[in-house]
């Protein structure tokens, strides 16, 4: 009853929790540890308790489950360590002691858990954990890895509880660490030590903090050294790396609690040491960090020893900051820091050598040299601001260079410098101006002047960080206002800085803000010296203020902040403008009349005009430039300088530019308003001065080069008539218009050659005239005595305006001519139907909206659709981007359609029908509503006049057509399921109701649409032509590789999703109708297929019923044909190759593309036996096998141009085919134990392809059981084919499938074997061999029906070995090596029948040059001795006729040979009749056991002489064969034989048996074998 109710079910939780720890599921294991962690956080104590209780309890719990646990109870003890009470901290530290060091062995996540609990207990409880810990870090016994990480972790997170621990702890370890001789011990040993220096290094740091104050650095110096000596001189030595790594970590920290002799002792091996450890390491800031630290540690004890190393310190670390530092990879930015922390101790000790080193690198050629340099003199700057205070003008000098440098990461890092000056005072020096133009020019760079580099992963550009750094030195630096301002004002005016002036303007904005602020308004700029100069670039980009990161805007706000310095009389009304952003003409005009100052204003326009030539290359500032300017002169109240600028401007005037001329009309224009007879004379004026008419003259006379030019002045003037007649005052123009304006437009636009009007050419001269004509019928119609003023020249303009538009090619409807002529006449003739402003070009609709002259005319009666209205020229604007276009483009299509309807009265033949349809059926998806509706219309209209031209009443109502109407009610809606919807509705009627003549036209004109700039109307096309396919594909079959081509051209064309599905949807349809063609129209396709074809391919797996007619039609196609052709080889004596037959080939890429498509599974289940046994086949008989020489070409040149998406190999791509067969099939298994064992990419190798088709048979016989009746029942036939690779690869797999009991399971065994023994007396050699292999395999695959069918197999065996087309011996090998398997499971009387003739056959294959006939026949002889008991003399006979062949070959050099005769030896030795000889066999002729062979052959001859001493004469002949042997080891064994018989005969017995001759070998052998065996 000690817990609540609350508290009980809160454990009851936990435990249930903790019992779901075992599921397997980590996102259920992860929300067990949520849940653990909250239920902690009520009642922590008793969670803890519970976890304890638990695993207690539970000893035997799998480690992964305890770790979710153990983490549990961190988080727990972490986030509740104050509300612990002592008790259940003792009870945690025990329970997590024991999990960590349950095991020896190191488990990782485990401990690791376990190890967290006592570091997160150690927050408070150091005491406790300590003590218990302790208890495990016994003297003299190697500690539990993770006890020191235990202790290196407690002494990070609790510093001044464990620090008083560590000098114990470090006498205690400092002897372990010899006995450490595991790599994962030493590096937690130096983990340790790490850890240990840093705490004591923070504890030093902090004694004012500390609970003992007395410590001090010499506590712990003399354990550290100790420590040092042993991870310096040994295992920093070590050749793991990890271990070396580790080592250096702890030698950084370690190296500041060395004693100082000590230290500067070793420093001369030490930094060496450290610095040589960069080549062997490219993870290299572990190196950087640790060197940092013992440069530190030396410094701190004013070594003396750095001063040597200096050279070769800067050699190494410099190169360390050259490579650049991957931010995807942290460790590597991480070393740059350290490494620049280096060079900051080094260049406090050092600023004279570090400079000396470092400035001359900025000279490299290398780029990253520079850059890396640039990065240590940034670092320096800021970390080494005393050292450098001197050095100033030496290190501005020194950056000239980098300043010229055209590198973008130069430039980069060069404004990082700048950034770093600017902060401590370089900027002030002489040559600081040289660092801020170069920071302004950074400003000014374009984003498209970028190009990124390759290894450049930084998001920032020059531009972007330049720009950054300028506003943050103008905000941030106190002391660079005085440097910034009013310096940044001379980047203002120069138009090289145009794209600088945003930043510029908020900086300059700030510094001037700023030092109002501090009382100097009044001095900020002379308002009469510079205010003009720089007022007018700030003037002209205002013209566009959202353009270039909103420069004008920037500007604007600057001549706010600056209105005083402009002109004292600004300040009210611009306070008022500016905060608007318009600085248009209209306020500059209101700005004049503020100013109303004349020689303010005239300097002005001055200025202005020296700036113009400044915005060349800028033809839109220019062009406003030259609007402001005719402002200014405008209010210019002296005349003579309107008059003098007027004159200059059209001097100086680049007429070759469209936007020079518009700027200067507009400037006249402009002027104009107040100055109109100045104007009207200086344009007479400069037509009358010499330059003029001297081009006139030689226009007149002559055509040379200066024609053009000639034309674009008389083209400016011309437009500066016209806008001089819009913008002067109407009372004053009118009266001149006809007088002057026209006269002298005229008079430049005809030009007389001997006295011949000859009208120009020139297409700008034109344009222009019909433009100042426009603008003149404006100023007419606009005036104010309109009602009063005769035009009497309007005829002859309007006259003049259509000469223009029948002079235009017909062809063309939207020429620019045509365009203006036809808005001038719009003017002329109907001023109030004409709002459209002077210049703008004629939109695509207007001519539609044109009032009677250019509105249908009724048709006769004959017309023809395609004479009467050209509807397909409205194409561009049925498919325009415009939306106004396109609705009113279709508008008038359905009005026309609708008109010519109503008057048709004429059957003729009607053939535009599907083109028209095509054009607009798709726009019933528009995105417009009325665009919608009114293509419904047009497809209403062109339907009922197809029916009119077959012959019905123009009053007749078709049911079908007259549904579309119903239909427009669903194109309301924006809903594009609904629309796509309709449109397949649509795409019925217009199917059924379509002539059968125009199906495929209206099919290739849909398929046009396909590339409709609006998405939904191009899947609107989709989707009608796939319903008309659907409703009439099944006339078009003629015509279907036509439309096979068409979509294949179409998917390379347009780059669409959508596009490619309802292509393959497309394919799909026609594939369900045309099954044959459409394989054969992609069959015919050329090798390899691309991308393209390949999708087309796939789309065909979309539905099993159909994918399987379409697989049965290519398996076909692949057995059909033959495989390969044979091919003379070119060189002589090379004879031939075997290339591949296309057809086939093009097959098996097509069933790879189906069988790769996830859909296609069914299909693949379903048809299984044929596709496996096809391609099984198709591998077979193209291994060798080439590509022709025209597709090995296209292979080389599509790889050439980017990777192939597979191998065209014929070989290689059957092999493909078959393993996605596979794994489409459900064979996943299958395929996967081929791949482990290598079989797929071996079985395109000729010399072993057959023993990796075995491989298969193998996984077929272990993963695929169920399938193999089929496959059996599809192969056997193939068993007689005429191509030879085809019989061995059924063989194969068939001897390999008897290899397991699956078809003794099946059924198949009988079947099988029958087929196998009938390969007996095939023709290829490998057939043979193979069978008798798979007869063999019985024995191991269904050992049980041996006995049954021994006599048979037994046959079969001998027959093999018998085999006369066997040069080579392989078919007796094999009959040989099956004999041995199946001997175990044979009846003995089948066998007696052939013992002795089966002894007698393989007896020559003893001595045999191949070693694999050796043994094989050697292993059968001792097998069969298993079956001589009931012949037992006679097979007696046998073994003594191969006993020494036998013993002879136990010194064979092969040794499988040797232990084949062991084996034989020790099979035969039961019957000898001699039981020493057999228990001589039996033990020294073990395998295990080595064989002192002299000493075996002189007993053993000792028993055969005390046994069949008659025998003698016979061993000795025998021996004397062996003298001739081809192997040495042989030779020397047959006469030292002979010895040992010699020596143990009687030598009565021996002088009656043996010849002379025999006796005198004899006793030289004799001679031998005391001398062998001494």
């Amino acid at each position: 009853a000690k817990f609540t109710l609350a508290q009980r079910l809160t454990l009851w939780l936990a435990t249930t929790l903790m019992d779901a720890t075992t599921d397997k599921d980590p996102l259920v294991q992860e929300q067990i540890y949520d849940a653990l962690c909250y239920l902690g956080e009520s009642e922590p104590e008793e969670i803890l308790n519970s976890c304890d209780e638990y695993l207690r309890q539970h000893d035997k719990l799998a480690y992964p489950h305890r770790v979710i646990i153990l983490k549990a109870m961190e988080t727990v003890v972490k986030n509740n360590i104050t509300l612990l009470d002592k008790s259940t901290a003792k009870v945690v530290i025990f329970l997590a002691s024991n999990e960590m060091t349950k095991s020896k062995e190191v488990i990782r996540d485990w401990q690791q858990a376990a190890s967290n609990v006592l570091v997160a207990v150690g927050q408070c409880f150091i005491n406790k954990v300590m003590e218990e810990v302790l208890t495990k870090f016994q003297p003299g016994i190697l500690p539990h890895y993770f006890v020191m990480q235990t202790f290196a972790n407690l002494s990070v997170s609790n510093v001044f509880g464990m620090v008083p621990f560590l000098n114990s702890i470090l006498g205690t370890m400092l002897p372990m660490l010899g006995m450490a001789k595991q790599d994962h011990m030493k590096s937690v040993f130096c983990y340790a030590l790490q850890h240990f220096s840093e705490s004591i290094q923070e504890y030093l740091a902090n004694l004012d903090k500390a609970p003992d104050p007395t410590v001090r650095k010499d506590t712990f110096s003399n354990e550290i050294f100790s420590a040092y000596e042993v991870l310096f001189n040994s295992w920093l030595q070590h050749r793991e790396a990890k271990l070396r790594l580790a080592v250096v970590e702890a030698l950084g920290p370690m190296s500041y609690l060395m004693p100082s002799d000590k230290l500067e002792e070793q420093l001369p091996k030490l930094i060496p040491g450290i610095l040589a450890l960069y080549k062997k390491h490219t993870e290299a800031f572990y190196i950087s960090k640790s060197l940092c630290q013992i440069l530190e540690a030396s410094v701190n004890i004013g070594s003396r020893s750095l001063d040597v190393q200096l050279d070769s310190l800067l050699g190494t670390l410099h190169p360390q900051i050259c490579a650049p530092a991957d931010p995807s990879v942290p460790l590597t930015v991480k070393n740059h820091t350290e490494v620049l922390r280096c060079f900051t101790v080094l260049a406090c000790s050092f600023p004279d050598r570090v400079l000396a080193f470092l400035l001359p690198k900025l000279e490299s050629s290398n780029e990253r040299t520079r850059v890396g340099t640039l990065l240590i003199m940034r670092q320096i700057i800021n970390s080494a601001p005393s050292q450098m205070e001197i050095k100033k003008p030496f290190i501005l000098s020194s950056m000239k260079l980098p300043l010229q440098d055209s590198n973008n990461k130069v430039k980069r890092a060069m404004v990082q410098v700048i950034s770093a000056m600017a902060h401590h005072g370089y900027l002030e020096q002489p040559g600081g101006e040289a660092m801020m133009e170069f920071l302004v020019r950074q400003c000014a760079l374009s984003s498209d002047a970028q190009p990124p580099d390759a290894d450049d992963l930084t998001s920032d550009s020059v531009q972007s960080i330049s720009v950054n750094t300028l506003f943050l030195l103008s905000t941030t630096v106190d002391r660079m206002s005085n440097v910034l301002w009013p310096y940044l004002l001379e980047f203002v005016t120069p138009i090289q800085f145009t794209n600088a002036l945003t930043p510029l303007c908020k900086s300059l904005m700030y510094l001037a803000m700023k030092k109002q602020e501090e009382g100097e308004s009044a001095s900020l700029i002379r308002y009469d010296l510079n205010g003009q100069y720089w007022l007018t670039p700030a003037d002209v980009v205002s013209s566009q203020p959202y353009v270039g990161d909103c420069r004008g805007t920037a500007a604007l706000r600057l001549l706010n902040v600056l209105h005083y310095s402009v002109h004292p009389a600004l300040d009210q009304l611009w306070s008022k403008k500016i905060p608007l952003l318009l600085f248009l003409p209209q306020f500059l005009q209101e700005t004049l009349v503020a100013v109303s100052d004349n020689t303010w204003i005239c300097h002005f326009v001055t200025e202005m005009c020296r700036q113009l030539h400044g915005y060349n290359g800028f033809p839109l500032e220019k062009n406003f430039l030259y609007k402001c300017i005719g402002t200014t002169l405008g209010a210019c109240a002296s005349k003579d300088l309107v008059q003098k600028q007027l004159q200059e401007l059209l001097e100086t005037a680049r007429y070759h530019e469209e936007a020079e001329r518009e700027g200067l009309a507009s400037c006249f224009g402009i002027c104009a308003i107040n100055h109109l007879e100045e104007t009207l004379a200086k344009l007479e004026d400069f037509v009358r001065s010499d330059v003029f008419k001297k081009s006139v003259g030689l226009f007149s006379i002559f055509k040379d080069r200066s024609d053009t030019e000639v034309e674009k002045i008389k083209s400016t003037l011309i437009l500066c008539y016209g806008y001089v007649a819009v913008y002067a005052p109407k009372e004053l123009v009118l009266s001149r218009i006809e007088a002057d304006i026209l006269k002298n437009i005229f008079q430049y636009f005809n030009t007389k050659v001997l006295g011949i009007k000859v009208e120009t050419k020139d297409l700008t001269l034109k344009l222009c005239l019909i433009r100042s004509i426009c603008m003149i019928s404006q100023a007419i119609y606009n005036g104010v005595k309109c009602g009063d003023f005769v035009f009497s020249r309007k005829a002859e303009l309007v006259a003049q305006m259509v000469e223009f538009i029948k002079a235009e090619p017909p062809e063309a409807m939207r020429t620019p001519v045509r365009q203006r002529a036809m808005i001038t006449c719009t003017y002329l003739v109907y001023p109030s139907s004409a709002p459209i402003p002077a210049g703008m070009p004629l939109s695509g609709q207007r001519w539609l909206e044109l009032p009677h002259p250019w509105s249908p005319t009724p048709l006769p009666a004959s017309a023809h659709l395609s004479d009467a209205v050209r509807l397909q020229h409205l194409g561009p604007w049925i498919k325009s981007n415009k939306e106004h276009e396109r609705q009113r483009a279709v508008e008038v299509s359905a009005a026309l359609l609708d008109f010519y309807l109503s008057k048709l009265n004429t059957v003729i033949p009607f053939y535009n029908l599907s083109v028209l349809i095509a054009l607009f059926s798709p726009r019933c998806s528009d995105s417009l509503a009325s665009v919608r509706q009114h293509a419904v219309d047009c497809v209403y209209s062109l339907l009922y006049i197809q029916l009119c031209y077959e012959g019905f009443a123009r009053d007749h109502r078709d049911e079908m057509v007259e549904g579309l109407k119903a239909l427009k009610k669903g194109l309301e809606e924006p809903d594009f399921t609904v629309l796509f919807h309709t449109c397949n509705n649509i795409a019925m009627v217009i199917g059924k109701r379509i002539p059968p003549d125009q199906l495929m036209s209206l099919l290739l004109a849909m398929f046009e649409g396909l590339a409709d700039p609006d998405k939904n109307c191009s899947r609107a096309a989709t989707v009608m032509i796939n319903s008309l396919l659907k409703e009439r594909g099944g006339v078009l079959q003629e015509k279907v590789p036509d439309i096979m081509s068409i979509i294949h051209s179409k998917l390379e064309e347009v780059d669409e999703e959508h596009i490619r599905k309802a292509a393959q949807q497309t394919v799909y349809i026609l594939a369900s109708q045309h099954k044959s063609v459409v394989v054969s129209s992609l069959l015919g396709s050329s090798l390899p297929f691309d991308s393209h074809t390949c999708t087309m391919w796939r789309s065909l797996a979309t539905e099993p019923t159909l994918t399987s007619q379409i697989l049965e039609q290519l398996l076909e196609k692949v057995n059909r044909d033959v495989p390969y052709k044979e091919s003379k080889c070119f060189l002589l004596g090379s004879g031939s190759e075997r290339i591949a037959t296309p057809l086939p080939l093009a097959a098996t890429c097509a069933l790879y593309e189906i069988m790769s498509a996830p859909e296609s599974g069914a299909a693949v289940l379903g048809l299984y036996p044929p596709l496996f046994v096809t391609l099984l086949l198709r591998v077979s008989c193209t291994v060798g096998v080439q590509l022709p020489k025209n597709l090995q070409s296209r292979e080389r040149r599509s790889s050439s141009h980017g990777p192939a998406p597979r191998s065209l190999h014929p070989c290689s791509c059957a092999v493909e085919t078959l393993k996605v067969m596979l794994a489409r099939g459900g064979s996943e298994e299958v395929a996967r134990a081929v791949g482990n064992a290598g079989g797929w990419e071996l079985m395109c190798r000729q010399a072993v392809w057959v023993t990796h088709a075995t491989s298969l048979g193998s996984a077929m016989a272990r993963h695929a059981g169920p399938r193999l009746p089929l496959i059996v029942k599809n192969l056997i036939p193939t068993l007689s084919s005429v191509f030879d690779s085809q019989r061995i690869t059924t063989t194969a797999f068939f001897a390999e499938l008897l290899n397991s009991n699956v078809v003794n399971d099946l059924i198949l065994l009988e079947t099988m074997m029958d087929n196998m023994t009938g390969r007996q007396k095939d023709s290829c050699m490998l057939v043979r061999m193979l069978a008798l292999r798979g007869l063999g395999n019985i024995a191991s695959g269904s050992p049980d029906k041996v006995r049954k069918h021994g006599a048979t197999l037994l046959a079969s065996m001998v027959n093999g070995m018998d085999d006369k087309d066997d040069p080579h011996n392989l078919v007796a090998l094999e009959a040989m090596s099956s004999l041995s398997k199946l001997l175990d499971h044979v009846e003995e009387r089948d066998i007696q029948s052939m013992l002795l003739h089966i002894a007698i056959r393989i007896r020559p294959f003893f001595d045999s040059e191949q070693p694999d006939l050796r043994q094989s026949s050697i292993v059968l002889f001792g097998n069969l001795t298993k079956f001589s008991e009931d012949n037992c003399e006679v097979f007696f006979e046998q073994i003594l006729n191969g006993l020494v062949t036998l013993l002879l070959h136990l010194q064979d050099p092969k040794p499988e040979v040797v232990k084949a005769c062991k084996f034989a030896l020790r099979m035969c030795g039961p019957n000898m009749g001699c039981e020493g000889l057999c228990d001589m066999f039996l033990n020294h002729l073990r395998e295990d056991r080595s064989l002192h062979y002299g000493e075996f052959m002189n007993n053993v001859c000792k028993h055969l002489m005390q046994t069949y001493p008659e025998m003698l004469n016979r061993l000795i002949v025998t021996n004397l064969f062996y003298f001739k042997s081809n192997w040495v080891d042989i030779r020397a064994a047959a006469p030292m034989f002979i010895g040992f018989l010699v020596l143990h005969v009687d030598e009565d017995h021996c002088q009656q048996v043996l010849p002379p001759a025999v006796f005198a070998a004899g006793e030289r052998g004799l001679a031998s074998a005391h001398w062998s065996w001494s």
